[in-house]
């Protein structure tokens, strides 16, 4: 069905008038279960369908997209989609992908052990009242999704996907009489029903943490020292890098400042970073780019050195330089010797940064922003739990500052990353 939609939209497109097209035509399904003040709230089965419309005419690109894969909500996309184009501006490094090999990817666990999945949830809220009594679940939502997608264009591309994984998404607080936390959250991607979620990389450690934050302090004084971000504050860290040195926009206005730093160093030789949807430990990870050409692996730094650019076929088109390999998130940045404890035991003067909320960076990389449930590190020790601390330094700088790179890592699904302590960071408080 979904490839007679899709063949039906490029066809209409064509007949429309476009030069090129492209389509993506998607399905799915899921089972949810959600947990509120930690007890079970709802229980439903969503489906879904749609399709996302690209045409290329006389040089301008139009796009569409409905939620619905009937004739008539086509042929409404394949209209709206064309007047989009013929009101757009002419651009030469708008087109579709190429031809490559076609493939049918099929992944993960593809029909759902609700019984076993929901017996899995009750064992998790168990653990969590019993491991950490003051833990509170905020909300909890428990997914099972299962989906398929066909990508389609007028040079021949033709790949179809099917694939299904778990996932849980945790909110959480910690709660002793009138003292609280700030709410704090993580994600998990599985195939396994049957998985034990507490025994998983991060949730005993997030909800120890949780627990000592009860008697966070507010930070007071300044200092230049070793700012040591957790894989899932690192997470974000690198997706701020990404876009801000990176990608499409940074390199196509020429204002990242590794603009014309390709096969130069960028960062510390210890670190390198990746993309790897291949890599087992990803759940179901990309198998087609968004720009429908299949999807590979790629280093973005390699021992300190720029790789590559995270950049679109626009983007590629649009400044001279390669394409990526992969749009998707699957990151990974390679661990190191040291144990956490022994990098820690090494520091006199620091924080390790759980959670960092910040506005975008200077054009420079320069940026500033809130270290949300951290802590003090002194003399080789984990001390206070902090409240009121603001980090600051600049990207670029920290990168070529990396201090160590833990050898424990963190895997959610998603991403495998250890923990990096960067040199050189502006620790303030009130």
């Amino acid at each position: 069905m979904l490839k007679k939609a899709a063949e039906y939209a490029l066809a209409s497109l064509v007949k429309a008038g476009a030069d090129k097209a492209q389509v993506s035509v998607s399905s799915g399904d899921s089972e949810e279960f959600n947990v509120d003040a930690g007890e079970f709230s709802l229980i439903r089965s969503v489906f879904s369908s749609g399709i996302a419309v690209k045409a290329v005419k006389d040089g301008k690109k139009g796009t569409a997209s409905v939620n619905q894969l009937d004739k008539e909500s086509i042929d409404e996309a394949v209209k709206e989609c064309i007047e989009s184009a013929e009101a757009g501006v002419p651009d030469d490094a708008v087109t579709v992908a190429e031809k490559e090999e076609n493939c049918d990817f099929v992944s993960g666990a593809l029909a759902p052990d609700k019984a076993a999945f929901f017996d899995s949830l009750i064992r998790f809220t168990e653990d969590v009242k019993r491991e950490f009594p003051q833990i509170m679940i905020e909300q909890l939502v428990a997914t099972y999704g299962r989906g398929k997608l066909v990508t389609a264009n007028t040079n021949g591309v033709l790949f179809t996907e099917e694939d299904g994984y778990y996932s849980v998404s945790v909110m959480y607080s910690a709660h002793d009489g009138e003292r609280a936390t700030s709410f704090n959250s993580f994600d998990i991607d599985y195939l396994d029903p049957n998985t034990v979620i507490m025994d998983t990389d991060i949730p005993r450690m997030m909800f120890r943490r949780a627990v000592r934050e009860l008697d966070a302090v507010p930070f007071e004084g300044k200092f230049c020292g070793t700012a040591v971000l957790s894989p899932l504050c690192l997470s974000s860290f690198i997706s701020i890098i990404e876009g801000a040195f990176a990608g499409d926009y940074a390199l196509i206005e020429g204002i990242s400042p590794w603009k014309d730093k390709l096969g130069q160093q960028v960062a510390s030789p210890s670190f390198t970073l990746s993309v790897a949807p291949d890599d087992e430990r990803m759940v179901c990870g990309e198998k087609v780019t968004s720009d429908g050409y299949r999807s590979v692996g790629f280093d973005i730094i390699k021992d300190g050195i720029l790789e590559s650019f995270c950049l679109s076929e626009y983007a590629s088109r649009k400044t001279g330089l390669e394409r990526a390999k992969s749009s998707s998130g699957c990151v990974v940045v390679n661990a190191g010797e040291k144990a956490l404890s022994d990098i820690i035991g090494g520091i006199d003067k620091g924080v390790l940064v759980c959670r960092f909320s910040g506005g975008e960076p200077a054009n420079n990389g320069d940026f500033s922003g809130v270290a949300k449930n951290s802590f003090l590190i002194e003399n080789g020790k984990i001390t206070d739990a902090l409240t009121e601390t603001m980090i600051s330094g600049n990207f670029a700088d920290m990168l070529m500052n990396v201090k160590e790179i833990s050898s424990d890592t963190i895997s959610d699904g998603s991403c495998v990353l250890p923990y990096v302590a960067f040199d050189g960071v502006t620790v303030s408080g009130k």
